[in-house]
């Protein structure tokens, strides 16, 4: 049977040909449930989906730094979050990324990560040196944590293969690891505060221990170039530490391949920063979205044009 269109169906079908030919859909490369990635870039999803015309943002659930570079790299419509140090092995083409150099580009320096080394009283995880022979996770296998956990463990004098006794899991799964007595201390990379570690700071008749590191930035700059600084984890972050925690620190930042449109990356920049609030809202770290924080000596990735043409008109200049 020969179907009839009329003139108001034909007008419909363009309509809707025009629609989904005009509609940008994004995906945002996040992290685990238990870190601030995720929240982060559900808030994120949420105001580019409200404020930027034609645009559905949606956040993933990833492995972290490492596989949100990797989804940078499909040449599929991403953008992501990730950690200097992975960010540069990414660019350069090193360590996880030998041989396949991934063109990146900086939309905006974020908020710092924080390493916590955790473990808790009575596993005898006082120091670095204590986790020799001590079951220990350096974060899943998709992400940053693992990166700085290893260069960390190095820095300290440790062999990660032949000390520790080496568990691969997120933030959320070292947790619960830890309260059922599976591992003995955890590395997990993130803001301030982590839910899970919040959460493992929380439990009943669990007193967390946080491993002072700070002592090992020098010698990971030495090797791997000025992308960590000596930091602080402020003893009244997470319930029962005693003493303010000294521990190593690397920046985050919000990446896009090379080939997005100029058009796009202004519009993704302008809408978190006139959002901050909205993103505040969400997830304090929101609060360090900065336009003073967004300069070259920042990031190791070159500033996206679309990100330097907005950072221009806020009096910002990115040479």
């Amino acid at each position: 049977m020969k179907l009839l269109r009329t003139p108001l169906a034909t007008l419909a079908v363009g309509l809707l040909i025009s629609l989904s030919a005009g509609a940008q859909n994004i995906s945002i490369a996040t992290g685990g449930t238990g870190g601030v990635y995720y929240p982060m870039g559900g808030g994120m999803a949420s105001v580019l989906s409200k404020y930027v015309p034609g645009m559905q943002a949606t956040a993933e659930v990833t492995g972290g730094s490492v596989d949100n570079l990797k989804l940078l790299g499909s040449g599929k419509p991403y953008i992501g979050f990730a950690m200097t140090d992975a960010s540069q092995d990414a660019y350069k083409g090193e360590d996880k990324f030998k041989g396949h150099k991934i063109p990146l580009r900086t939309l905006m320096v974020l908020y710092p990560n924080r390493m916590h080394v955790v473990s808790v009283e009575g596993r005898g995880v006082n120091k670095m040196a204590d986790m020799k022979g001590k079951r220990v996770s350096t974060g899943s296998p998709g992400s940053a944590t693992e990166v700085m956990a290893f260069r960390l463990i190095e820095a300290a004098g440790l062999d990660k293969d032949k000390d520790l006794k080496r568990e691969r899991l997120g933030v959320a799964e070292s947790v619960n690891a830890i309260k059922d007595g599976k591992i003995d201390a955890f590395f997990w990379v993130g803001g301030l505060p982590t839910a899970g570690v919040t959460d493992l700071a929380s439990t009943p008749g669990t007193k967390i221990k946080m491993v002072d590191h700070a002592d090992a930035v020098a010698a990971m700059n030495k090797k791997y170039g000025n992308l960590y600084i000596e930091d602080v984890i402020p003893k009244a972050m997470y319930r029962g530490m005693d003493t303010d925690n000294k521990q190593a620190t690397v920046m985050n930042i919000l990446l896009a391949h090379e080939s997005m449109d100029d058009k796009t990356a202004y519009n993704i920049v302008k809408t978190i920063f006139d959002k901050r609030a909205d993103l505040i809202a969400v997830h304090k770290e929101a609060e360090n979205f900065k336009l003073e924080n967004q300069k070259t000596s920042a990031t190791p990735i070159p500033f996206h044009p679309g990100a330097v043409k907005y950072f221009a008109e806020k009096g910002i200049k990115l040479n």
